[in-house]
């Protein structure tokens, strides 16, 4: 087998990780049990002329909250970019979450982006390379755009999948980006060819990344995606019916 093709083969191969990763995490079960039955909590006021939904702060840890800061559920996600199950439940769960659940004010959703191979990296720089406040928006476009990257991944000349294979770790994130149609996909929602290009140079910030992963590993044993947390507890669930029957059985109801 050339090289070009194990190289190509190896980040599809890792991209498909999250679907083995995610059943054996969604198999352990009697984890985040709390809350089962508990009382209807009552919809919380937004502030005067905002909306829960619309609001989004970007925390300490490093993710992407939407919502109420102080809501009484607090829901985590932690899912990468190139997960096929994490873009299944972006599509099941999106409108939902947000129109019901966040809208409330009773459930806030924290995204943090996790990386689980080669792919992950330049998605992340580039979703997260404008304002804080269009992160969520944007993974979500990107899941729905999911299908596209692995095309073009799947079409790249074998001498373009040589030459990106052959490059150092901080210009393959560039070229990757490039072969996959990331930078393209941002492109065209509003983050310029030079904003793009200097986030994914942004080598401080890839350590960043890389430093958070580690800490979120440790705290939470993340050993796939899409993984949860709910009120600070790994879930043993990961699909939106489970999900959303959490949501409800704690009370956002």
């Amino acid at each position: 087998m050339k090289p070009t093709t194990a190289f190509r083969r190896a980040v599809l191969a890792l991209a498909a990780a999250p679907l083995a990763l995610g059943l054996s995490a969604c198999g352990k079960g009697g984890e985040g049990a709390d809350g089962a039955n508990a009382k209807q909590i009552a919809p919380i006021a937004a502030p005067a002329g905002k909306a829960w939904a619309d609001m989004v702060t970007k925390t300490a840890d490093g993710g992407y909250l939407v919502g109420n800061p102080e809501a009484p559920i607090k829901l985590m996600e932690f899912a990468a970019l190139s997960c096929s199950h994490c873009a299944d439940f972006s599509r099941a769960s999106s409108a939902e979450l947000r129109d019901t659940f966040i809208a409330s004010g009773r459930v806030s959703y924290e995204l943090r982006l996790f990386m689980l191979n080669a792919l992950d990296m330049p998605g992340a720089l580039l979703v997260t390379c404008g304002a804080p406040e269009t992160v969520p928006t944007l993974a979500e476009q990107f899941w729905a755009w999911q299908p596209t990257m692995f095309e073009n991944l799947q079409k790249a000349p074998e001498a373009q999948m040589q030459a990106i294979e052959n490059l150092q770790p901080p210009r393959r994130l560039a070229a990757l980006a490039q072969v996959t149609g990331m930078d393209a996909f941002v492109n065209a929602r509003g983050i310029s060819a030079d904003q793009a290009n200097a986030c994914l140079a942004d080598s401080n910030k890839v350590t960043e990344i890389v430093r958070q992963n580690e800490a979120w590993s440790k705290e939470f044993n993340i050993t796939g995606t899409p993984t949860f947390v709910v009120n600070g507890e790994k879930a043993s669930i990961n699909t939106w019916p489970e999900v959303k029957a959490r949501l409800q059985a704690m009370g956002a109801r």
